[in-house]
């Protein structure tokens, strides 16, 4: 469920996302990954926010982040997402929407959340095929969390906090890939 207004308070966690309308390409070439990542570096610091995890996949994007000021973090994609529509409707010579519905966005009320949700959001490449090892896709920021590479969209706060080093993360997120693996044969066993 869509966050209310007056959920975007400073210090506040959420998890915010959206897809393409009938699973268009969002992102069609590494120039709009690119492109995409370029326009949010500056708006994170107009709507102060700490983003700590992140992946844009071909069809949606995710982040996790953190506002930091009393300006709404959702004004930080209202804006970015006016932009790349613009840009992308005139680079495919297209018109309309490019995104199904509204921004979403869920507040991230307790810490159990926060952490799957990190795994989750860096495990999403793997678990549609794009790449053997999560560290090979570069439109997300699990490359900074092991350590392998230096980013500016990143805050290593709930790594060191939650995690404590970029092997521990990695190792988790091995387990992770093993308990998804777990509920997809138990879904095909029950079915």
């Amino acid at each position: 469920m869509r966050c209310k207004k007056e959920e975007f308070v400073e210090g506040a966690y959420f998890h915010i996302y959206n897809r393409s309308v009938e699973n268009t390409l969002l992102f069609k070439g590494a120039d709009d990954y690119l492109y995409f990542l370029h326009k949010i570096k500056p708006k994170i610091i107009a709507y102060p926010a700490s983003v700590f995890a992140y992946c844009l996949m071909p069809n949606h994007f995710h982040f996790l982040l953190r506002q930091d000021e009393d300006k709404p973090v959702y004004r930080i994609f209202n804006d970015l997402n006016n932009s790349y529509v613009q840009h992308y409707n005139k680079k495919y010579s297209r018109k309309g929407h490019l995104y199904q519905g509204p921004l979403q966005h869920k507040k991230v009320k307790n810490e159990n959340y926060l952490i799957s949700l990190c795994q989750y959001i860096h495990y999403n490449p793997q678990k549609a095929g794009l790449v053997d090892h999560l560290s090979d896709w570069k439109y997300s920021n699990y490359p900074e969390w092991i350590g392998k590479r230096n980013g500016v969209l990143f805050n290593d706060e709930l790594l060191n906090n939650c995690f404590g080093s970029p092997e521990l993360y990695s190792l988790q997120i091995k387990n992770y890939e093993q308990y998804i693996k777990e509920i997809e044969f138990a879904d095909l066993i029950f079915d």
